[in-house]
């Protein structure tokens, strides 16, 4: 790239165009999220006195994210961040890009339980455990992963907002202690084979497929951990968990047939089933 400066116009344009020749939906408005993610400033400012110069450094490395983004690479892995609740965490191939809808499970377990001990089965980025352990009064929250990467993912973000979490590496709950919690969270992989297979090629290409595949039905996984949850759980413990909205009823069949009480199903911000909240019986 030449080390001429670009009026914010110029640099926009190209941007946009780069995007557009990616086959990146609504281009311009990428280009100005890319503006705003890349340049730390409010897209505004790509508006405001077009005519103004760009730092050919800053020019530089908005054409790159451009052209990686136009590759097909998420708008998070390319700024190298994902907002999620109070947080701008670190986000990149290690582990699932945090959604806004993952969000939801926060509210309805703190509406359950707020003290005591919580585990988050499947940790990825920290997210749900970072959130918890600000938003809560638990004096232990421990994180639990079976990526060594999504486990160096979440440090980093334990790092950077100071958190306190504990981190774990293992397959869902078997490396936690019998009765060692008073809550568990989950955002477990629940997606089929198959769904896997026809998924965005923006999502199944970049994003780790331990992190989105439950098992050639979708629900092997979920079946699993509402199984092993009861051992770690204390009696009357909480189990808050994100499911496929077209498999939440099945999950929840699952659970009770599991022996799980208080068991209900809640939808997402978006109306959809998405979160399977359940209690461990006083006598099970």
């Amino acid at each position: 790239m030449s080390d001429l400066a670009l009026s914010r116009r110029e640099l926009l344009a190209g941007v946009t165009a780069t995007l557009r020749a990616g086959a990146v939906p609504e281009p311009r408005r990428e280009a100005l999220r890319l503006w705003t993610e890349l340049l730390s400033c409010h897209s505004a400012e790509a508006l405001l006195g077009p005519d103004e110069s760009v730092e050919p450094a800053h020019a530089a490395a908005l054409c790159r994210a451009a052209e990686r983004r136009a590759g097909g690479e998420p708008l998070a892995h390319v700024a190298g961040r994902a907002g999620f609740r109070r947080f701008t965490l670190h986000s990149d191939r290690r582990a699932l890009i945090p959604r806004p809808e993952t969000e939801g499970l926060v509210d309805l377990l703190l509406a359950r339980v707020r003290t005591g001990s919580l585990v988050d089965v499947g940790t990825g980025t920290g997210a749900l455990a970072l959130s918890l352990a600000t938003e809560g009064g638990f004096t232990t929250v421990v994180g639990v992963d079976l990526s060594a990467g999504a486990l160096e993912l979440a440090a980093e973000n334990r790092a950077s907002t100071g958190g306190w979490i504990q981190l774990v590496r293992g397959d869902l709950c078997e490396p936690l202690r019998p009765a060692a919690f008073d809550a568990l969270v989950s955002n477990p992989p629940y997606l089929s084979a198959e769904e896997y297979s026809r998924l965005d090629p923006s999502v199944r290409d970049w994003e780790p497929a331990g992190a989105l595949v439950g098992g050639v039905k979708g629900v092997e996984l979920t079946t699993r951990l509402l199984d092993q949850a009861r051992t770690v759980l204390r009696p009357e413990g909480w189990l808050a968990v994100e499911v496929d909205c077209a498999r939440a009823l099945e999950c929840a069949r699952r659970a009770s047939a599991l022996g799980w009480s208080d068991i209900a199903v809640h939808a997402d911000l978006f109306g959809r089933d998405r979160y399977l909240l359940a209690r461990r019986s006083a006598t099970t």
